[in-house]
């Protein structure tokens, strides 16, 4: 199914899926500079963007080269709601994305995010709100429900799309699972049959054929992938290829992937000043250090560093010792 959304036509469509703390701007377009067709901003609180603060405002930074600009907006009340959608539209975005299934306590707590599942007229309300409020297509992403006995995707998406959603992604999880268990694929099928509009699965692509059998089992549109990218943004690019051509596509050698790193590090210094962005920096490298096979011991020595400049030679001496290992 091709999709329009927004300016953008998507065959298929692999998505970077939007990650609190990981999908800001750098890492967005190291993703994008692999070869994905969509990624999207980190989770944005509404009232908080309407007042004005640091971090939402951090959050709406984007690039030139970054396609097309998806915000995902979180909050509990229509108003805020609305106000943030319409000021990012001011502010450039292509498409507006409602946040009901981030299932972190803080969020489920003020009565937003996947617990908005457990009450889908109030959910509604919400969704009215937004796509009233501006000119862009608007997206819903959510859970299968709250818990087990409770798994109202399928009603909850199809009032949805009857309210004008123009796309709709599913994490394969209830709320109450969190991340636990496995991401039931063949329930967001049920889902997919009850919308008419496209329907995008998320949950536990960890390699190019899990996206494959997701697809086949669901029914969807497309993929979205979450923390199978975290530690390696060539990822979604690879499952991409593989679902275009059916061909493997390897990962970079171990040279570009040094290469990556170090420029992925510098950029967040650069996004964030050198003193908070060497603290952002430390889960991402600890991240590639671990896929790289690098002890524990070792990965703390390079994270405790406060010198940017000798975590840098940190990490390219790990990669090193890595490329070594390999020609032995």
């Amino acid at each position: 199914m091709s999709i329009q959304l927004g300016p953008a036509t998507l065959d298929q469509p692999v998505i970077l899926a939007p990650m609190s703390g990981i999908t800001d701007q750098p890492f967005r377009r190291l993703v994008r500079g692999f070869g994905v067709d969509v990624v999207v901003s980190e989770m944005i609180a509404s009232a908080e963007q309407v007042r004005g603060s640091r971090l939402s405002n951090e959050r709406t930074r984007w690039s030139p080269d970054e396609g097309l600009r998806v915000v995902q907006l979180a909050g509990c009340q229509a108003e805020p709601m609305a106000l943030a959608a319409r000021l990012n539209q001011d502010q450039g975005a292509d498409v507006i994305d409602i946040n009901m299934g981030c299932p972190v306590k803080k969020v489920v707590g003020g009565a937003a995010g996947s617990a908005l599942m457990r009450d889908e007229d109030h959910a509604l309300r919400l969704i009215d709100a937004v796509v009233g409020a501006v000119d862009l297509p608007v997206t819903l992403k959510m859970r299968t429900g709250w818990d087990l006995d409770q798994r109202n995707a399928p009603s909850l998406a199809a009032r949805a799309a009857r309210a004008g959603v123009k796309m709709i992604t599913v994490h394969g999880r209830t709320r109450c699972q969190f991340y636990d268990g496995q991401a039931d694929w063949d329930f967001i099928g049920k889902v997919t049959e009850a919308v008419n509009i496209p329907l995008i699965a998320n949950g536990d692509v960890t390699c190019p054929e899990d996206a494959a059998a997701m697809l086949a089992r669901s029914g969807a549109a497309g993929v979205m992938i979450g923390r199978g990218a975290f530690g390696r943004p060539w990822f979604p690019a690879q499952v991409r290829h593989f679902l275009a051509t059916g061909e493997h596509l390897p990962d970079p050698d171990l040279a570009v992937q040094r290469e990556t790193v170090v420029d992925h590090y510098r950029s967040i210094l650069d996004h964030y000043g050198p003193g908070r962005g060497l603290r952002i920096a430390r889960k991402h490298i600890n991240r590639y250090l671990e896929r790289l096979n690098v002890a524990k011991a070792d990965r703390r020595a390079v994270l405790r560093q406060d010198e940017s400049d000798q975590v840098v030679r940190q990490i390219i001496a790990a990669y090193d010792n890595a490329m070594a290992r390999e020609a032995a």
